[in-house]
């Protein structure tokens, strides 16, 4: 459940079903809305909301309300986006689905008959958002095209350090990409409080400096359980001890590397990923710390700040999070020293934040940040290219369309990325990880297969990569 601005209401709410009727209780009586996962014919399985809705005893129709959310949403948009022409060739979708929408309401009393209006509703607006959404951004993608907005460092990819022995690998990476990022965990850096071990590092910046690339380290830091090391949490140091413990370890890494990396994600999640517990004043130090101790240590290249799961549901599952506007606003206002901030979109898994969502949503939750004043990276993409099992298969996950194939991964893809390269605010795009392997958490969603043969999602991008390329040859 939800309230104001789509913040995730914490769960002493509840949510029961039985016997048709779903109950959701929450402590205030203010307006909220409910957001799942809902199978649309013809469009897949995505998350969606209802609108805000008054509380009362009689149900309300989920099919309607979720119809009417969309129609609304579908509304401000054009109105956000200035798209209200009926010249479209698409137009006569959004005409057909207000008009099932109205017929529903009209049957509301009928509550079968008022289901399938609603649904036939909901199909047809999703379609023409979906439309809409990528007419939006064809027109801003055009705009930044012709502009030199976007360049051969507006692409990059997530490397696979243990690839980059294999020349196949090697060769695929630098064809395609002129942006790259080396992942830095502190867990296998300090495994041993005061004992580094930076050979990995060591050998993909010994591989990638040299090669024409811009070159991205980090996470710096991030305060999941997997990412600490495990000395750090048996220890149960206090937040001052914490905190300088941190710093020394983004300054040793910052120092090393300075000289090759264009660019650090300094800190990542601190808004979803807090193992340590830390309050919301905490949150915002510990944030100030990472970027001070980056900063100092190297004064050149970007310092980026990460947001985990933009949506933001994970908020409603743990009370030691933070809003994902919330925190940014309140990075702001704190006066923190840093460049720019990042975005993961990866969708697939059934997890808070990781459930499907359709393009006017990808959109709209990019549009939040426009207005923050800061250049934005989106620094992790990932979907799969198959419905995988359990958490991730698409009964639970979601899906686009269709089920996941490789062709539906590359189309989506290739939409996603003239969704976010189309923003003006938006600077680059990086793919989670080039190639299949065990440690990605979306199986299946690298560019290559494990044996390194390319996918067609590997060739959508490559489309786009010649086109960006080729535009900078003719300026």
């Amino acid at each position: 459940m939800f309230g104001a601005d789509s913040i995730p209401l914490h769960v002493p709410s509840r949510i029961t079903y039985k016997k048709g009727l779903m109950e959701c209780k929450k402590k205030s009586s203010d307006s909220s809305g409910l957001a799942l996962l809902w199978p649309v014919k013809n469009f897949g399985s995505i998350m969606l909301p209802t609108t805000r809705l008054p509380e009362r005893k009689r149900p309300y129709n989920l099919n309607v309300e979720l119809a009417r959310a969309r129609l609304m949403q579908i509304t401000l948009k054009r109105e956000d986006w200035s798209m209200f022409e009926e010249a479209s060739s698409f137009a006569d979708l959004a005409h057909e689905a207000e008009g099932l929408f109205i017929e529903a309401l009209k049957h509301i009393s009928d509550p079968a008959k008022a289901s399938v209006l609603a649904d036939e509703s909901l199909e047809k607006a999703l379609i023409f958002s979906e439309k809409l959404a990528a007419k939006h951004a064809d027109l801003l993608f055009g705009i930044k095209y012709r502009n030199r907005g976007l360049g051969r460092h507006s692409l990059g990819c997530g490397v696979d350090a243990k690839m980059l022995e294999n020349e196949k690998y090697c060769k695929r990476l630098f064809e395609m990409f002129g942006f790259v990022t080396i992942g830095v965990s502190w867990a296998q850096i300090e495994p041993e409080q005061g004992n580094y071990d930076f050979s990995s590092l060591d050998f993909c910046i010994d591989k990638l400096a040299g090669k024409r690339l811009a070159i991205c380290a980090g996470p710096l830091l991030c305060f999941s359980e997997d990412n600490l090391p495990k000395w750090l949490l048996e220890k149960k140091l206090g937040f001052e001890k914490v905190r300088e413990i941190a710093y020394d370890f983004v300054s040793r890494v910052v120092t090393r590397y300075c000289r090759y990396v264009h660019a650090w994600r300094v800190i990542s999640g601190m808004n979803a990923c807090n193992h340590l517990e830390f309050n919301f004043e905490q949150i915002i130090e510990m944030t100030r710390t990472a970027c001070l101790a980056a900063k100092n240590a190297d004064a050149k290249s970007r310092k980026i700040v990460e947001i985990q799961f933009p949506f933001g549901e994970y908020y409603a599952y743990d009370r030691d999070t933070v809003p994902p506007l919330v925190y940014t606003d309140m990075i702001m206002q704190s006066g923190i020293g840093f460049d720019a901030f990042s975005l993961q979109l990866k969708f697939g898994k059934n997890r808070p934040g990781m459930h499907v969502r359709d393009m006017l949503q990808i959109s709209s939750v990019l549009d939040w940040f426009s207005p923050i004043g800061k250049p934005i990276h989106v620094t992790e993409v990932a979907v799969p290219d198959n419905c995988g099992q359990d958490n991730f298969a698409c009964d639970v996950a979601g899906c686009w369309h269709n089920q996941w194939d490789r062709q539906m991964q590359s189309d989506w893809i290739e939409q996603l990325y003239k969704v976010v390269l189309g923003k003006p605010f938006i600077n680059t795009i990086t793919y989670s990880s080039l190639n299949d392997c065990d440690s990605t958490e979306v199986p299946g969603s690298g560019l290559l297969t494990k044996d390194l043969k390319p996918k067609k999602a590997l060739l959508a991008i490559a489309k786009m990569q010649k086109l960006i390329v080729s535009r900078q040859k003719i300026q």
